[in-house]
């Protein structure tokens, strides 16, 4: 009994605070005993890694009580939203490997939200406000003085009633009018002086076309969707802790609204908040990622360099791997920055179980073998993960000249260099041991081939391979065989380890826009082409988006421009840490 006691302790250690909450909601029987929960992204942009931490807290704890995950869209800034946004985020959540239960969009309850806003209005808790919005800025007050009340807070109900009708004819000039919540300008929560509920926009929206011109604000739609779809886990970030009272308010009127006055504690949305996702070097709002597609400052939403699922997807990062990440870092009640490094840890971690091992020259030269008969090829077999044995093998051609990394040569050998010299013997890898006997060079001065002899007896498999030698084991390919590849190297694309911060202080002392600041920040070494690569044959036969390990070099997949007659791969991470030296 008191080793099942201590089991109990430490599995309720292992629990996140959320887990907790949850799990003593369920054993209350809270709504019921039911776990429901939601993701609900705006349709504005594509989704960042930011994101994908929601996406697997959301979809994952609804899988792990036993409970539903819909899929909301918050769709109610007509002036930002695009089908093509939507489709993109769908597509992310399935690559994520999670499935939405339903698909909902805030649209669906315009109407039942505006008949809401009319029952508040005639119960005296809304009216119609004619002022700019800076006045009513100026009224709010501050955090250490009350607000003042709006001159038009008293009108009738019946007045209030008819202007809000006006307010979506079509007739009714933005800005003009706006529908407020009359709650408490004194209030010490700013965001309960009297909030806005609605506003004139006479823009199409996506799904509705032309039957809305005010749409409702987002504190006012997300609680009621929340509990219109039974929602019972309302699981946000950190700057909504302050709009939670607020949340909680408009739902219990809904409640009131819908008659639902029994037992109002005990069958609501629940609302708790987790810290975001901060990674160094990076930057995650989706307007400054907008700014940099639309400024062309990176090739479009998939560009590998940006925080977007689709840019990591695009860069070779797996699913498992950016899940795996999310595990690490857990979910708290403080906000962090996590370090790149810790990202590509996970992610170099995944790949190491799942890439296929295949040889690629980034920096070609030449090596000629003197002693391998002219015309001669033979085929070596090549394992295609050794940290998989069912991932099964593959061949490789092996030649008389072959392409080396031209690091990989040292005409005069420092004393602690390991790999091809003259004099100096190598393993090729999967092949024979050579030697070099010397190099040919160019009028600059640049080596343009090395002659080596190789060791018949030594080809890997044979009783000769055991031959202990100083050198090291390099990677190849044969230049008769070889295919010619594009190879983008990526960097990060900011030069500064917070550039949120960064971006905000510059705009600030320069009075500057974004576009203006990022260009000072970004990184202009963040991308480097290489043209005249060389890839083995079975390299070139990956589809894109395969996992590919680069032997020697790092972690490589297919990019999804890559075609047989231009291959185009990506680095994806290196096979070491490189980030503490940078």
């Amino acid at each position: 009994m008191v080793e099942t006691a201590n089991n109990n302790v430490e599995e309720k250690k292992s629990l996140n605070f959320i887990e907790q909450k949850v799990e003593k909601d369920l054993a209350a029987g809270l709504n019921g005993g039911r776990m429901q929960t939601r993701f609900p992204p705006e349709p504005n942009g594509y989704l960042h890694i930011g994101h994908a931490k929601a996406i697997a807290l959301d979809f994952g704890i609804a899988k792990q009580y036993g409970g539903k995950c819909n899929l909301r869209f918050d769709d109610t800034n007509p002036t930002k939203e695009d089908t093509e946004y939507i489709e993109s985020i769908e597509n992310d959540i399935k690559w994520l490997g999670f499935q939405w239960d339903n698909v909902y969009y805030a649209s669906d309850y315009f109407q039942e939200l505006w008949d809401f806003a009319e029952w508040l209005i005639m119960q005296g808790r809304a009216y119609v406000d004619e002022q700019s919005a800076e006045v009513i800025a100026q009224q709010k007050g501050t955090t250490t003085k009350a607000g003042t009340n709006s001159p038009f807070r008293d009108r009738p109900a019946e007045e209030s009633l008819r202007l809000f009708r006006f307010m979506n004819s079509g007739e009714a000039t933005p800005g003009t009018l706006v529908l407020r919540a009359k709650i408490d300008m004194a209030h010490p929560n700013m965001l309960f002086r009297d909030p806005l509920l609605y506003r004139v926009m006479n823009i199409p929206h996506i799904r509705t076309g032309n039957k809305w011109n005010a749409y409702p604000m987002y504190d006012f739609t997300h609680g009621q969707s929340d509990y219109l779809e039974g929602v019972t886990h309302s699981l946000c970030t950190l700057e909504f802790v302050e709009h939670r009272p607020l949340y909680d308010l408009f739902v219990t009127w809904m409640k009131e609204y819908k008659g639902e006055t029994d037992n109002i504690e005990d069958n609501r949305p629940r609302q708790t908040e987790f810290n975001k996702l901060n990674l160094s070097y990076t930057l995650m709002s989706k307007r400054n990622l907008l700014a940099l597609v639309k400024e062309e400052l990176v090739s479009g939403w998939d560009d590998p360099r940006m925080p977007t699922i689709c840019g990591f997807r695009r860069r070779g990062y797996s699913p498992e791997s950016i899940r795996g990440f999310i595990k690490k870092i857990g979910y708290t009640t403080f906000d962090a920055l996590n370090e790149m490094a810790l990202l590509e840890s996970a992610v170099r971690e995944d790949l190491n179980s799942r890439a296929t091992r295949v040889s690629a020259v980034l920096n070609p030269v030449k090596v000629v073998i003197t002693n391998y008969p002219e015309g001669q090829t033979e085929e070596l077999t090549a394992v295609n993960n050794p940290e998989n044995e069912a991932d099964g093998t593959h061949m490789v051609n092996f030649s008389r000249e072959l392409w080396i990394e031209r690091d990989d040569f040292q005409e005069e050998a420092e004393k602690k260099f390991m790999r091809l010299a003259p004099g100096k013997e190598v393993r090729l890898k999967n092949a024979y041991i050579i030697m070099c006997t010397g190099c040919t060079k160019d009028a600059d001065g640049n080596v343009t081939e090395i002659q080596c002899t190789y060791d018949p007896d030594s080809r890997s498999g044979m009783p000769g391979a055991d031959r202990k030698i100083k050198g090291k084991t390099l990677h190849w390919v044969s230049c008769q065989h070889a295919v010619k590849a594009e190879v983008r190297l990526y960097d990060r694309l900011w030069k500064v380890e917070n550039p949120r911060d960064e971006l905000a202080a510059i705009r600030e002392a320069q009075d500057c826009d974004a576009v203006t600041a990022m260009k000072q920040i970004i990184n202009p070494d963040s991308l480097t082409v290489l043209k005249d690569c060389f890839v083995e044959e079975y390299a070139a036969t990956m589809q894109p988006l395969s996992y590919l390990q680069f032997q020697r070099i790092g972690y490589f997949n297919v990019d999804t421009t890559s075609t047989p007659e231009h291959l185009v791969f990506n680095k994806t991470v290196g096979l070491k840490d490189t980030w503490a030296k940078k």
